[in-house]
């Protein structure tokens, strides 16, 4: 029996919470080097607003994340609906606020959620890849926090902190799910913006780590 606001997935909350957290960790070290594994149009503008990525590229980044979330949207859908029994009225894993939200929480408690997931996350993700960091541990830094960042978030709102996975599977859904879609985007967006300049704040080298 599992308690209120805690959604059946088979695999449990803890569960997702590790494949979104395993998934980034894992692709962070395959293609980091290559692209940065910008999977999140948020971070990406996290990372612009932090002075660690060129304006220039924030567009054809978040189109090929979009591109990506939709047809990793698609790939989902064909293994789901093979399913007997199959609906997408059962949400399809899209992000919600109230009679959406898988713990039934108000649009305002989503909104201050993912924006405070977000800000934290940009924060690990900005910690993690600075310079004075620990080479080469980034990737577990980032996957662990996102794994920490669903198993708190997924009651409140499936957890979506990143547009493009909100994007991939709303477009299945239509409706409701397109309906409360710009909350996941404006929330991670302000809340990627917030991480930025509180790291700008609190990352600047001291004397003796400029000298």
């Amino acid at each position: 029996m599992l308690a209120a606001g805690f959604p059946r997935v088979g695999i449990g909350l803890l569960g997702v919470a590790l494949a979104f957290g395993l998934t980034v960790l894992t692709m962070a070290f395959a293609i980091g080097h290559i692209s940065g594994c910008h999977l999140n149009p948020a971070v990406s503008v996290g990372l612009w607003a932090g002075g660690r990525f060129p304006a220039g590229q924030l567009l054809p980044y978040i189109v090929a994340q979009l591109l990506g979330a939709v047809v990793a949207g698609g790939v989902l859908y064909l293994i789901a609906s093979g399913k007997a029994g199959f609906s997408l009225s059962a949400g399809f894993a899209c992000n919600g606020y109230d009679g959406h939200s898988p713990g039934g929480y108000s649009l305002a408690a989503a909104l201050v959620c993912e924006v405070v997931m977000t800000m934290m996350f940009l924060l690990i993700i900005l910690g993690a890849t600075d310079k004075r960091a620990p080479q080469g541990l980034a990737p577990i830094a980032i996957g662990l926090g996102l794994t920490l960042i669903h198993l708190i978030s997924i009651p409140v709102t499936n957890t979506s902190v990143n547009p493009a996975r909100s994007t991939g599977v709303a477009v299945f859904v239509g409706g409701w799910a397109l309906s409360q879609l710009w909350l996941f985007w404006l929330a991670p967006i302000a809340g990627a913006l917030l991480g930025a300049a509180v790291y700008r704040l609190i990352g600047r080298p001291d004397e003796a780590g400029r000298a």
